[in-house]
């Protein structure tokens, strides 16, 4: 039987295939309705399911992932609340530019319903320079 930090990787797993695959609406599922994502830096916030996905579709409408990887997954769950991060390093390119993005990737997850589900994002240390388009 699968452990709850080992769902949780699971869950986050989805999450980032989902959109990684161009299909952002999958992860709906797996994304409490009142999910909030907090901007790189606290520079502001949106919640709700809903502009959780948006931003996610609206990324990969725009932009071409040249490469993507994760590394260092930590996750510690207490009760019912969990939390996991990962570092990650992606290339893209958006509109004919080339870019490279590093940081760590946070998230906060609730158990409902026997499943786990996504409740707050945030993205740590975040950098972005220009990369070879």
């Amino acid at each position: 039987m699968p452990t709850d930090s080992e769902r949780v990787t699971e869950a986050l797993g989805a999450i980032n295939q989902a959109w990684l695959e161009g299909r952002p609406q999958d992860m709906g599922r797996l994304i409490h309705p009142e999910i909030t994502i907090v901007f790189p830096g606290f520079a502001g916030r949106a919640t709700g399911r809903d502009a959780f996905i948006a931003g996610f579709v609206d990324f990969c409408q725009t932009a071409r992932i040249v490469s993507y990887n994760e590394f260092d997954h930590q996750v510690d769950s207490i009760a019912d609340l969990a939390v996991a991060s990962f570092g990650f390093e992606m290339i893209y390119e958006r509109e004919g530019a080339g870019f490279r993005a590093r940081g760590r990737d946070l998230w906060v997850f609730a158990r409902q319903a026997g499943g786990w589900l996504a409740c707050w994002r945030t993205m740590l240390d975040l950098h972005e320079e220009p990369a070879p388009a």
